[in-house]
């Protein structure tokens, strides 16, 4: 019994020593550079009432939560996602505010996933949402601290693919396809399925121009010219067409920023976030076969909590971050500036006062009495184990 209780449940893990320090110094990093863009800092609860997570709202399915109940009867859960309870607190203490709110967070998320899916069921996420701005400036600001923020953890390759829900949403109005066929094409498309895809249309009766439209959902990097032939195809779809004019549109303001060369547009990109109306994106690098980070508009959530502010926002998954540059031997930098003090009996008053003097410093100082069965060489492998850098006798 005494041994079970070293151990974590699955899905979980303890993280200390260098890799903590490592993932606060990270987290550090990349909130000052949201709050360079004038991003203030939220903090939301761990857990809320189901409500917040619901089906309607539509971010994790019911039986992938974690659920508990409080002295009331209430169904509360552990968050699965931050973006609804930032949407909740805004629709609460914004709920006059007409022009834009930046808000960044970070905090941990909790999903009940199959232990065979091999994840971890607690993960950090570090984040930013841009409240009240439907322009494609702010879709455009949005994507280029998701690469700014990815350049300051350290990567120097990774691609971001950007979508728009109205694309696929377009096409399945315009081909008038069932649900059904709608659930096992979306299905295909996730699992990258593109043959599937082919042999699902050919069995359809739509028209040329629409089938030439599907069959872009297979493209992973859709450059300018292909951008052009598809707004040909769509003339006479406009929920298609307008969704081609705001990737256009973005992909413009995106080279003012200067980040075009990471982003490629992904007509088959798809979310399983419902409440995602715009453009959607996913971060992936070498040495993680999750996004990295994941985001998009959502122009209707905060009509759930009665505020009607259409927004977009990002999540860099941390733990997911971290792995990558782990694998790609991408170092953050840990400065070891501790300073281990071993006082002998009787010096204890001007050790501490030494001590105290060292820390008025900025200097780390850890004070330990010394102990007679120990020699200097052991208080040194001590030090050199705990990763400090001086050690001083006294």
């Amino acid at each position: 019994m005494r041994r079970k209780l070293l151990h974590t449940p699955e899905g979980v893990r303890d993280i200390y020593n260098r890799e903590c320090a490592r993932k606060l110094i990270l987290q550090e990093n990349l909130h000052d550079l949201l709050k360079k863009y004038g991003y203030g800092a939220i903090e939301t609860p761990t857990f809320e009432f189901f409500d917040i997570f619901s089906r309607e709202i539509g971010t994790t399915p019911s039986k992938d939560l974690y659920k508990f109940f409080d002295r009331e009867g209430n169904t509360l859960v552990l968050r699965p996602d931050i973006t609804p309870s930032v949407a909740r607190c805004v629709a609460k203490y914004y709920e006059e505010e007409e022009f834009p709110v930046r808000l960044c967070y970070m905090g941990n998320t909790f999903i009940n996933n199959s232990s065979y899916q091999g994840r971890l069921k607690e993960t950090t996420q570090l984040g930013a949402e841009l409240i009240g701005d439907n322009s494609v400036e702010a879709d455009a600001e949005i994507l280029a601290l998701v690469v700014y923020a990815l350049k300051v953890a350290g990567l120097k390759e990774f691609q971001i693919g950007v979508g728009h829900v109205d694309f696929f949403k377009g096409l399945v109005q315009a081909a008038e396809l069932e649900e059904e066929t709608e659930t096992e094409l979306m299905e295909l498309i996730f699992n990258k399925n593109f043959f599937g895809v082919e042999e699902l249309l050919d069995a359809l009766h739509i028209s040329e121009p629409l089938k030439e439209l599907f069959f872009m959902l297979g493209n992973i990097c859709m450059p300018e010219d292909m951008i052009k032939r598809a707004k040909e195809l769509s003339a006479d779809y406009p929920v298609i067409l307008n969704a081609l004019e705001r990737l256009e549109a973005l992909n413009y303001v995106l080279k003012c920023y200067g980040v075009e060369k990471y982003i490629s547009i992904e007509l088959g990109m798809l979310s399983s976030y419902h409440y995602y109306t715009g453009i959607i994106f996913a971060g992936y690098t070498f040495g993680s076969g999750e996004p990295i980070v994941k985001g998009g508009r959502y122009d209707k959530l905060l009509t759930y909590f009665g505020k009607d502010a259409p927004s977009i926002g990002f999540a860099v998954v941390i733990d997911q971050l971290l792995a990558a540059l782990s694998r790609q031997k991408v170092k953050i930098p840990i400065h070891d500036h501790g300073v281990l003090f071993v006082y002998q009996e009787g010096k204890q008053k001007e050790a501490i006062q030494e001590a105290q003097k060292l820390r008025e410093q900025d200097k780390c100082v850890s004070l330990v009495k010394w102990e007679e069965q120990k020699t200097q060489e052991a208080y040194e492998e001590y030090a050199k184990r705990m990763h400090i850098s001086e050690v001083l006798f006294l």
